[in-house]
């Protein structure tokens, strides 16, 4: 950290929070959108697959962030010369997660993770009390959930929070449930009627609204200016979309991240299999998107649960590049913490199919990173059969660093791959709604043109799209294929009572 006595640089900056699933990333980022600092830490997950468990301290969450914020602000001071003093503060999030905390919004216990299944008969209640689906839904089936199971936790808390608004009251002091505009609020009396009290959630609140300023504690935690304007936050994907410039009908993203995901901008609201066209967070479109759940984890866990760490990624990424498109037959299905989109199976396993004597760990690695690709156009392609057109595709987070991930994913989709200036995408969009907040840009799309930038431009090539043509139908048929056999070998085995005796 810059010392006390250290002069302050009084800069149009903002700080942007992206609270993901493995990490924070916090970025400075200035109103012309140049990085000025960024600052990163990890977090833990406790998971237990045949439990359908999977939570993270949240109380972490905070403490973490001040060594992230810390970080960026460092950066920035050795970049300006003096100690920069943000505008205003915004935090996106992964969701939905549950975060049941106090009137302060210290967590009463650890947040119920996206990736946690426990609550799936909540959501399947739910979802026939609202006529909502899915994400719609919110934190509600996860806090119904806890209602039943762990009634006086539930008891204890005040608010029942998605994780970026835990971080926000936290920040301000402010509680609120934040909502894209034309978004649906989860309509409160059909909540009651299920059996959720509907007063532990938040007022609801339009992103980019002003919540409140920096709290006094929070400021002394952080190292911030007491009453720094917070900015109601957004989900972490929807961040994304701001981060990568997406301002139009056919702009799309490929999130990267853990998880991954796809998500394209409409001009119309439009059906489509397995969900349909919401409000996007650009006014005047419509958003349709699609989660997956381990397609970016799978090449960090090939390199260290499986390697060893041995490798770099680095060095792994250079041997996949030297293999043929197809990786000689080997296919990897990325299923390694169940699958969202487009299976909806907790359960779903994951498998490399194909391996001979011939495969290497070059040919491995190249097949995860085309299950990434696969994986979007397979969840891609009920959007592309419902009208809808796909202009360009941005690639942001880790892997768009890679140029050889980004034409594999260009190939096999058939998109042009565009790569941000800025890969953190998620932090970018929460400083652009920032800076939209306090009134430093009029607008969402002029502060994204003014705060953004493409670096990078990937074409298809027709000779190796079509050679993926026939991956996909192998990629696209093998699971159903393989599921029944999966589920078989991993259902518990119960011994007879005669087992063991003597023969």
């Amino acid at each position: 950290m810059t010392t006390a006595g250290a002069m302050t640089k009084r800069l149009d900056c903002f700080l942007g929070i992206d609270l993901g699933t493995t990490r924070t990333k916090v970025g400075l980022i200035a109103i012309d959108g140049t990085p000025l600092g960024f600052g990163r830490i990890g977090h833990q997950m406790t998971v237990d697959p045949a439990a359908g468990v999977a939570e993270q301290d949240a109380d972490a969450w905070w403490s973490g962030l001040a060594v992230a914020i810390g970080e960026a602000l460092d950066a920035g001071a050795a970049r300006l010369g003096g100690r920069p003093e943000p505008g205003a503060i915004c935090v996106a999030g992964h969701g939905p997660s549950l975060v049941p905390v106090d009137a302060d919004g210290v967590p009463v216990r650890p947040a119920v993770m996206w990736l946690d299944t426990r609550a799936s008969r909540e959501r399947d209640e739910l979802e026939s009390a609202t006529g909502l689906r899915g994400w719609s839904l919110g934190v509600a089936p996860a806090a119904l959930w806890l209602q039943r199971h762990e009634p006086e936790r539930a008891a204890r808390a005040r608010w029942f929070c998605n994780a970026w608004e835990a971080l926000a009251l936290r920040l301000s002091g402010e509680a609120a449930t934040t909502l894209v505009p034309n978004g649906a609020a989860v309509p409160r009396d059909a909540l009651r009627g299920a059996g959720l009290d509907p007063g532990k959630l938040a007022p609801e609140r339009l992103t980019g609204t002003r919540l409140g300023g920096l709290t006094a504690a929070a400021a002394g935690h952080l190292g911030l200016r007491a009453g720094t304007p917070v900015i109601a936050g957004l989900v972490d994907a929807f961040a994304s979309f701001h981060g990568a410039r997406m301002l139009r009908s056919g702009d799309a993203i490929d999130v990267g991240g853990a998880a991954g995901g796809f998500g394209l901008y409409a001009d119309r609201p439009v059906t489509v299999a397995g969900g349909f066209t919401t409000p996007a967070p650009m006014p005047g479109l419509y958003s349709v998107g699609a989660a997956m759940a381990a397609t970016g984890a799978s090449l960090d866990w090939f390199a260290g649960p499986v390697l060893g760490g041995a490798w770099p990624i680095e060095e792994l990424l250079a041997e996949a590049a030297i293999v043929e498109p197809g990786a000689d037959g080997l296919v990897f299905l990325p299923y390694l913490a169940g699958e969202r989109s487009p299976l909806w199976d907790p359960q779903a396993k994951g498998a490399f199919v194909g391996l001979t004597l011939r495969h290497g760990r070059g040919h491995m690695t190249r097949a995860i990173l085309e299950a990434a690709a696969l994986a979007i156009r397979h969840v891609s392609q009920p959007m592309l059969d419902a009208g809808l057109a796909v202009r360009v595709m941005r690639a942001c987070g880790g892997p768009a660093a890679d140029d050889g991930w980004n034409h594999i994913k260009a190939d096999v989709t058939g998109f042009p791959v565009e790569v941000p200036r800025v890969r953190e995408t998620a932090a970018v969009g929460a400083a652009i709604v920032a800076a939209v907040g306090v009134g430093a840009h009029p607008d969402l799309p002029t502060a994204i043109g003014a705060m953004t930038a493409i670096d990078r431009r990937f074409e298809p090539d027709p000779e190796r799209a079509s050679i993926y043509d026939r991956v996909f139908e192998a990629y696209a048929g093998l699971y159903p294929a393989i599921a029944p056999v999966l589920r078989e070998a991993a259902a518990p085995r119960h011994p007879s009572a005669g087992a063991g005796a003597a023969a």
